[in-house]
């Protein structure tokens, strides 16, 4: 039951938090959620207080993904947002959620996509070529740092669309990806450095 309670008390706090920056969500809506959760646990239905407590986690990485949304520029390298691409969505397994905004129009597709990604999969494999650059040595990949954090850069090679720069930048447990179909290594690293890292930082962790 103690355990429980630190749990409950941790997501209450990180909700509040949130309040202050987004008002979609319903305190009364969190409120029965978590007295499911401690009802549930109380019987010994520790299933459906686990299911109770992953609805609250969901709706806390919702409210997380808005709020990054908000953060993102209006315009990159001059080329003014998509608004009608622009989503946030809960994603299964390991990934929190997926906050996706774009600009601009190259051949009948965005010219820069940005997406935010908390808890990917993809974090480990990419954290370790971080941790050892000469991983990412070659093949137009290479190690850079944007905002003081370390990122891959390498050459897009879609095949339907190709040209330009992709960048994965890791932001502690988020993964900030930009793919820029039209800029050089140097281009697209300076379009993320207008990015406010540091912030998004501050919601997702």
């Amino acid at each position: 039951m103690r355990n429980i309670k630190i749990v409950v008390i941790t997501l209450l706090f990180s909700v509040t938090t949130l309040f202050s920056m987004h008002e979609l969500y319903s305190q009364d809506e969190f409120a029965k959620k978590m007295a499911e959760a401690k009802s549930a646990f109380a019987a010994n239905k520790l299933s459906d207080a686990r299911f109770a407590m992953q609805q609250m986690m969901q709706e806390i990485d919702m409210l997380m993904g808005k709020s990054i949304l908000k953060l993102l520029p209006s315009t990159l390298d001059n080329m003014a947002a998509n608004a009608a691409n622009e989503r946030v969505t809960g994603a299964s397994g390991f990934v929190g959620v997926v906050v996706h905004k774009d600009y601009g129009i190259l051949k009948d597709e965005p010219a820069i996509s940005v997406e935010v990604i908390s808890n990917s999969p993809l974090l480990v494999g990419l954290n370790a070529v971080l941790s050892m650059p000469m991983l990412a040595g070659g093949d137009g990949r290479k190690v850079v740092k944007v905002a003081g954090y370390k990122a891959l850069l390498e050459q897009n090679k879609d095949e339907v669309n190709p040209g330009g720069h992709n960048l994965q930048l890791v932001v502690g447990n988020v993964l900030i990806a930009i793919t820029h179909k039209g800029a050089t290594a140097d281009g697209i690293v300076k379009v993320a450095e207008t990015i406010p890292v540091a912030e998004i930082a501050k919601i997702a962790q």
